[in-house]
């Protein structure tokens, strides 16, 4: 199976790029293999509706982002199927979510989705000014993410090595150079 973790968010909002700087740590300082799946690990941005023919090109998508929920604190953190989203997911006010779930609906319309796994948390700062800092709570609740993914890769069969420890932090300060 082709499994992508595709990182989503405006690193230069703040925590509203917490999926791409979570994505870059995952793709930093872990290694993964598996005898049956293959895993990429892409920085999707904002780009929504252009990652229309990546998205459909894998069989399982993981999908790093931040969200708004009625009745959610900033850092709760959420994992879900997309085709069950919770109730009390919005996707309102921030800067690409909206843009984000049309194109997962419009791929789902079209009989392309592939199984989709949502790892998601609540935002604090959005910033119209460019920064690169995080909120404590979003580093915290990060942490909670990669744990998430950490495990459910596991449950999938993947083997994780940690290669390195660097801090979500320092790697959203260079976000903006982009990893390999």
């Amino acid at each position: 199976m082709r499994i992508l973790i595709l990182g989503i968010g405006n690193i230069l909002f703040g925590d509203e790029g917490i999926g791409v700087h979570l994505s870059n740590l995952l793709k930093i300082n872990y290694r993964f293999s598996s005898a049956e799946h293959s895993l990429d690990i892409i920085d999707g941005g904002t780009l929504a509706q252009a990652l229309i023919p990546l998205i459909t090109s894998y069989d399982y998508v993981i999908l790093l982002d931040c969200i708004n929920a009625v009745d959610g604190k900033v850092g709760d953190v959420f994992f879900f199927d997309f085709e069950n989203i919770p109730n009390n997911i919005n996707w309102q006010g921030t800067a690409h979510e909206v843009e984000m779930l049309q194109t997962l609906k419009m791929i789902e319309m079209l009989g392309d989705l592939p199984t989709i796994k949502i790892i998601a948390t609540i935002p604090e700062i959005i910033n119209d000014d460019a920064m690169f800092n995080l909120s404590i709570k979003i580093q915290d609740s990060a942490l909670f993410m990669r744990d998430i993914a950490l495990k459910h890769l596991k449950d999938l069969g993947f083997s994780i090595d940690e290669v390195d420890n660097k801090h979500l932090q320092e790697i959203a300060n260079n976000s903006f150079k982009g990893y390999e």
